[in-house]
């Protein structure tokens, strides 16, 4: 018999789980991982065999070009169990052409198909205990690439490894949030790497969003860096607006990230029969709308979060709230696409894929 990928893939098993010890009913979001995680290293010009092996710690030496060059991109995806104990994941297929194209924009080399999805499946079976079953209950999965080569010269690295790591989660946002809009600085720039899910782009975030908790606020809406007039993202979301019975929000561009939650609940709305707009967006227009009324809702949008509804915002020295209407679109979108995640309806997109 031929030997596929699966056979292929080296995996040794844990000795002892520490699954018994996880209190499953208090988990912050990444701080606690599964017994397992996949590796696979890239070296003399290919992928080398991969791996599933007891989760831990990395040997790797300090000059490993990662952390002199910032070469590390990553993806943000999970699976889920219905009451019956089937597993899904949601859009892998997106996850994996997104980090890849990530890793394209950083000069890291591309990673096999067949070795993602047979490695997270291989991965997410071994560790299937670990998913638990009822709404908000999901599995968050870390793929990424990070580069490995021993060199502090100012290139691109020749030696990579790639991983995935799972975290079992609940709700990534406790409760509505306050943001504060963009004056100053910026998430990316024309030509830059703000459409790929590089390491960098997120630690750039921290400073300006810590000076705006030190406002009151909890994230930054970020705003475009050449004239600070048009909304892009919320924190580490993508960002939507209803003004009136209208959704919009910004198109993806070289500066931002093509989510996957995004774009999953924009068809969703479009076949609800909700009227979207994609399109540039200006603070203006939306501190107009907050004056008179007509902005109803505005929400972020990810994977860890699924949708975190915005209850004020500042700008300028003025701080806004947002009356919300009764129903919101944020709740009846986040609604409808968690039921395709955990099996509890027909998914008529095809982005459900059973484990």
């Amino acid at each position: 018999m031929e030997n596929t990928i699966t056979d292929s893939i080296k995996i040794t098993p844990i000795a002892t789980s520490k699954l018994d010890k996880v209190d499953f009913d208090n988990l912050s979001f990444g701080k606690t991982f599964t017994d397992h995680m996949f590796e696979c290293d890239f070296k003399d010009g290919v992928w080398q065999t991969p791996q599933i092996k007891p989760y831990g710690p990395l040997t790797i030496d300090p000059s490993a070009r990662v952390f002199h060059y910032g070469q590390a991109v990553f993806e943000g995806m999970k699976a889920f169990k219905d009451d019956k104990g089937d597993v899904f994941l949601f859009r892998p297929k997106d996850n994996f052409n997104r980090i890849n194209i990530s890793a394209n924009r950083l000069a890291i080399p591309s990673f096999p198909e067949q070795y993602f999805m047979e490695g997270l499946k291989q991965l997410l079976k071994i560790d299937e205990k670990w998913i638990k079953s009822g709404a908000g209950n999901s599995l968050y999965i870390r793929p990424f690439v990070i580069a490995t080569q021993a060199s502090v010269s100012a290139a691109e690295a020749n030696e990579y490894k790639f991983m995935i790591i799972c975290s079992p989660a609940q709700a990534y946002y406790a409760g509505d949030v306050s943001v504060l809009i963009a004056e100053k600085y910026s998430r990316s720039a024309n030509g830059g790497v703000g459409y790929a899910k590089a390491a960098g782009n997120y630690a750039a975030q921290f400073y300006p969003t810590n000076l705006a908790k030190k406002e009151g606020y909890q994230q930054v809406i970020w705003t475009d860096a050449d004239t600070h007039e048009y909304m892009e993202e919320a924190g580490t979301m993508n960002i939507f607006f209803r003004i009136n019975d209208t959704l919009l929000t910004a198109p993806i561009s070289d500066r931002i990230l093509d989510g996957i939650t995004r774009k999953s609940l924009l068809k969703i709305a479009e076949k609800e029969g909700i009227a979207t707009e994609v399109r540039p967006i200006k603070v203006s227009e939306i501190v107009k709308a907050a004056e008179d009324g007509s902005l109803k809702e505005m929400f972020g949008a990810g994977t860890a979060a699924v949708i975190s509804p915005i209850k004020a915002f500042g700008y300028k020295g003025n701080h806004y709230e947002i009356k919300r209407p009764e129903k919101t679109f944020a709740s009846h979108l986040k609604k409808a696409l968690m039921d395709i995640q955990y099996n509890l309806t027909e998914d008529p997109y095809g982005w459900r894929v059973k484990l």
